[in-house]
């Protein structure tokens, strides 16, 4: 855990440090960016020296934890996904602009803009470059972090490609201390029945990407196009390692724990890079206080003194608490809806298979157990029932309350009460049984999940086109020299050439406001009145704090009827072969 818990405090310290300085300097500029990787670099130096090694773990078993051969094959497996998957994340091809998933082409585009936009200096937290009347409505810890490389001058392909590998490694080895290799199996190959279609087309194909399955693929689905879980998974898997070796049992050496503060550091940030994560977190720490006695000041503790900080990451990235919530009462996660929608017994089985199946037994074998516990007088529940117990409530949670506009998203929660049962599913359920017993139900688990990872990664090959490099690059030439903080009136694209320069428009691409809860539809139908030059198009203009306007080809094409007075009004700030901009002055 040594390497592991540094790497992460690392990520967080330094965000937080460049997050904290940036808004006292006005922004993130060289200076505060190196200092901010001082910070995390001596806090991870620190870590290092702090966390003990395994000493309770003699050195021959710390050989043999790692001779297993189906450790050897599903690391394999890993390291073909993380290089097929993060290498080629985003990359050139001549003077294209190519990405490996198709499922990236929104994402990567919105995280691409959240980096550039950071870099660009601009006042932090800064206003959403999405939308004109909003704070960035984002937990974008990762890309903060990576916004502190590219003012350094790295390379954003390289230093994209290397944080997923770098998180892949640090997830790797955490799923290995949680839940051993079926904890890591259980990530990279989860799905239902769906992938049995294998055996009647022989093709690997990526049979859960499909429209009308809802757990798909968390590895890519996920993992490569949610980057808020390149960190969040290591973090949060190492905290419910941190918990679960510390509240087991009271009497255990403390030498197989972390301490307080790196415990402290990674709860309180989390807010900052994944907020599901973090309310997942909650519902485990509730679930152990409410069980184990012991666990109640410690947890007090870790929770009051995370309250501040926690709040206030929470602050930032809800436009100040303005944002609105978007809870809403809807049983079933997506059981009726549009191409998701199944019968109730066809759903739950075709998306997850023997999984579940499984896992009701488990609390069905788990509570008994408790129940005959109780009844002889021992009080005391197990840390496998209390981490059960914690699944089945974010589960319950995940299928009655919608926590985001779009129900599937309610995926980035529901994946965490999915990791809580794999370490007690294999203990408790499978590690005790005969190997064919063992093989035949992690075929039966996996192989459906093999077949989507395998055939995902096999169809994105050719790669997928995702923008204009020589135009990318000299709309970055043209805005240089305009102040950061302007905001253009453009078309609403997720692969706007503005956009991928960090540069504010009025209104950003509608998948993406959708998401993150903004009613944007008055604010485009204004944008299009002055797009197409209609009206008092100089009044709306202001209305909408527009300082310049950008005509380009996506513009061209999608607003083809318009007048274009500006042309005649308004002073040319620069023009090419990838369109022009007029200044609307302050």
């Amino acid at each position: 855990m040594r390497y592991l818990s540094a790497g992460l405090i690392y990520v967080a310290v330094s965000t937080v440090a460049a997050l904290l300085l940036g808004m006292d300097g006005g922004g993130l500029y060289f200076g505060i960016s190196l200092v901010a990787l001082l910070f995390g670099t001596a806090a991870a130096i620190a870590t290092f020296f702090t966390v003990s090694p395994d000493a309770t773990v003699a050195a021959e078993d710390q050989r043999r934890r790692y001779s297993y051969i189906w450790l050897w094959l599903v690391g394999f497996v890993f390291a073909m996904f993380a290089l097929r998957s993060f290498c080629w994340l985003y990359y050139y091809d001549g003077n294209d602009v190519r990405i490996q998933s198709p499922n990236n082409l929104g994402d990567l585009g919105l995280h691409i803009t959240y980096i550039k936009t950071f870099a660009n200096g601009v006042a932090l937290w800064p206003d959403s470059p999405l939308y004109v009347y909003s704070k960035l409505r984002y937990p974008a810890g990762v890309d903060l972090f990576n916004a502190i490389f590219a003012i350094l001058g790295f390379d954003l392909r390289h230093q994209l490609a290397f944080t997923g590998l770098l998180a892949s490694a640090a997830t790797f080895y955490a799923f290995y201390r949680w839940s051993g290799t079926f904890g890591v199996a259980g990530f990279l190959f989860n799905g239902g029945l769906i992938g049995y279609q294998f055996f009647r087309t022989w093709q690997f194909l990526d049979y859960q990407g499909g429209p009308n399955i809802s757990w798909k693929s968390i590895a890519l689905s996920m993992f490569v196009t949610q980057r808020g879980l390149l960190y969040a998974i290591p973090a949060g898997l190492v905290l419910l390692w941190q918990w679960r070796a510390k509240y087991a049992d009271e009497t255990k050496s403390a030498q197989q724990r972390l301490p307080f503060w790196i415990e402290y550091v990674l709860y309180a940030t989390m807010p900052l890079f994944h907020v599901h994560t973090f309310l997942a977190l909650n519902v485990v720490a509730i679930i152990i206080f409410l069980g184990r006695p012991a666990a109640r000041r410690p947890l007090l503790q870790l929770v009051g003194l995370s309250l501040i900080p926690a709040s206030f990451f929470v602050w930032l990235i809800t436009d100040h608490f303005h944002a609105g919530s978007v809870l809403q009462w809807q049983p079933g996660w997506t059981q009726r809806v549009g191409d998701f929608a199944m019968p109730f017994l066809q759903f739950w089985l075709v998306n997850f298979g023997l999984f579940l199946l499984l896992a009701i037994l488990l609390v069905i074998i788990l509570g008994r157990e408790q129940l005959k516990g109780v009844q002889a007088g021992n009080f005391h529940l197990s840390i496998d029932f209390l981490l059960l117990i914690a699944a089945v409530i974010i589960f319950v949670i995940t299928c009655l309350v919608k926590t985001a506009p779009w129900e599937w998203d309610n995926t980035k929660i529901l994946i965490w009460a999915y990791f809580l049962v794999l370490p007690v599913m294999w203990n408790r359920l499978l590690k005790h049984g005969s190997f064919s017993m063992r093989a035949a139900a992690c075929f039966v688990l996996f192989v459906s999940g093999f077949v989507s990872l395998i055939g995902g990664l096999a169809a994105g090959m050719p790669g997928y086109g995702f923008a204009n490099r020589a135009e990318v690059d000299s709309v970055a030439d043209a805005t240089r020299r305009l102040p950061v903080e302007a905001r253009f009136a453009a078309y609403p694209t997720y692969n706007h050439p503005l956009l991928l320069n960090g540069r504010k428009v009025v209104c950003g691409y509608e998948g993406h406001l959708w998401t993150q809860g903004i009613d944007y539809t008055a604010i485009e139908s204004k944008l299009k009145t002055l797009m197409l030059g209609q009206g008092d198009w100089m009044s709306t203009a202001h209305e909408l704090h527009v300082r310049y306007l950008f005509w380009g080809k996506e513009e061209s094409t999608y607003y083809a009827t318009s007048s274009r007075p500006w042309e005649k009004k308004l002073p040319l700030v620069a023009k090419g072969n990838w369109g022009a901009i007029y200044d609307f002055g302050r």
